[in-house]
């Protein structure tokens, strides 16, 4: 890039790009204009610095070459790139905002404690499905109240009873504090109802056994809602991908799953934890917890009904005021389908503008997928939902915005039809099978300070 020399305080200067002949007609005017900064760009496979005219002075000289050199470094990461991007493709999964056509109120379901505020995705998924929500028992009148406003044909009830003893109830939906989800699962089915729970569903081999028999003995659904595949429209989009062969047989998953402590972003955050996250014994530990997100997206894409876990470590390094609690875990996986790895964290930083930079690589004997499921900062796209797909035919960027989410009708049709379309029982108890192995057998990670 050529800049002109300094000149006489006072007087304006124009600098024009000098990347290829035709940038010139590119910026025309650039005299007129009367600020100096500079913009990165990708066009094709160039990067851009545009510096826009200013009045220039004599003493600036050294501030402005200063600024330069920082703003080119910013810039490097993408330069890095350039050559490349002309090259890969940009697609929409979809042109528009589509749904799956169902039947208005097919099922008439509730909900029973709302500690945690995905209830309100699973909420939302069960309607989509064709779900009527009835009733709602919470013993926090704040968590009700708010729930209430956002689903006011939920009619509040004074107890659980009153809805595991209503027989037009056919499914309960739950997110109460995770210790207590497996035994309120187990007096639902044991009323005839299907169950469907936030993540972590169980926290225990002991009450892994004790639902695991309940189910078989009341033939009733017990289901846990991993929304990091079922409600990810980019994770759905990469399911459809792996089945037809995009990048041949699946050998490895790798999840990365970041989390942020204090979120206040979307519906589904918590600004303030509540004491139970910070306690072990009631959330289970967090390979139990966030990991199983993990351990069902290695099983599924995979194919594997059978798994063991080679390494699983845990460690809480940088909470030493919260001795209960985990921040760090990490797992190597083995699969009659592939291999699995699996990082999961509660470092998510500030400056990002998502609760967690959420990765999945899926590595195919003909190529791979990346999902960057809540945000991608590399390339400058906004928001979640991105897939990326490279293969031996192309490489393709595609914005799954506009996806479809299938596990909710699916689920109602479970319901109904005593099927298992949305996710197999057995998928559901291995995937807590392993989550709880890797957490009770995981060595115990520290830092040196």
């Amino acid at each position: 890039m050529n800049l002109t020399a300094p000149l006489p305080k006072g007087q304006t200067v124009a600098r024009k790009l000098s990347v290829r002949e035709w940038s010139k007609s590119q910026f025309p005017g650039m005299a007129e204009r009367n600020s100096f900064k500079y913009i990165g760009a990708i066009n094709n496979s160039y990067i851009l610095i545009i510096i826009q005219p200013t009045t220039f002075h004599m003493n600036d000289r050294k501030r402005l070459r200063r600024q330069f050199l920082k703003d080119s470094a910013k810039a490097s990461g993408l330069m890095m790139l350039a050559p490349l991007m002309g090259k890969i493709k940009f697609v929409e999964s979809t042109q528009r905002q589509q749904e799956i056509a169902t039947v208005l109120n097919r099922i008439k379901f509730a909900v029973i404690n709302i500690d945690h505020p995905h209830i309100y995705g699973m909420t939302d998924a069960i309607k989509r499905g064709g779900g009527e929500l009835t009733a709602l028992y919470a013993k926090q009148p704040d968590l009700a109240a708010a729930f209430l406003k956002t689903y006011p044909e939920a009619k509040a009830v004074k107890s659980e009873r009153e809805i595991l003893e209503d027989p037009t109830i056919q499914l309960v939906l739950s997110s109460g504090i995770p210790d207590e989800r497996a035994p309120l699962g187990i007096r639902v089915m044991q009323h005839g109802k299907d169950y469907l729970s936030d993540k972590p569903g169980i926290i225990s081999l002991e009450q892994l056994a004790l639902v695991k028999k309940v189910q078989k003995e009341t033939n009733q659904i017990y289901s846990i809602l991993y929304s990091e595949r079922f409600e990810n429209k980019a994770t759905e989009k990469a399911s459809q991908l792996v089945a037809s062969g995009a990048i041949g047989q699946v050998i490895q998953t790798v999840n990365l799953a970041p989390h942020r402590i204090h979120n206040n972003i979307g519906k589904t955050g918590l600004a303030d934890r509540p004491d139970w996250f910070w306690d072990k014994k009631r959330y289970g530990g967090i390979l139990t917890d966030i990991g199983s997100h993990q351990f069902d997206q290695f099983l599924h894409f995979t194919g594997s009904s059978d798994a063991q876990v080679l390494m699983s470590q845990v460690g809480n390094v940088h909470h030493p005021d919260k001795p209960f609690f985990e921040d760090f875990g990490d797992v190597m996986l083995s699969g009659n389908g592939g291999a699995g790895y699996i990082r999961v964290d509660w470092f998510t930083p500030d400056a990002l503008d998502t609760w967690g930079d959420g990765r999945l690589t899926i590595l195919g004997t003909d190529g791979y997928i990346e999902v960057r499921k809540n945000t991608d900062i590399a390339s400058g796209n906004k928001g979640g939902n991105h897939l990326y797909l490279v293969n031996n035919k192309e490489m393709v960027h595609i914005d799954c915005k506009n996806e479809v989410l299938p596990f909710g009708p699916r689920f109602v049709d479970d319901v109904l039809n005593r099927t298992e379309t949305a996710m197999t029982q057995k998928h559901c108890f291995l995937v807590t099978e392993l989550a709880l192995k890797a957490q009770k057998d995981a060595r115990i990670m520290s830092l040196k300070k």
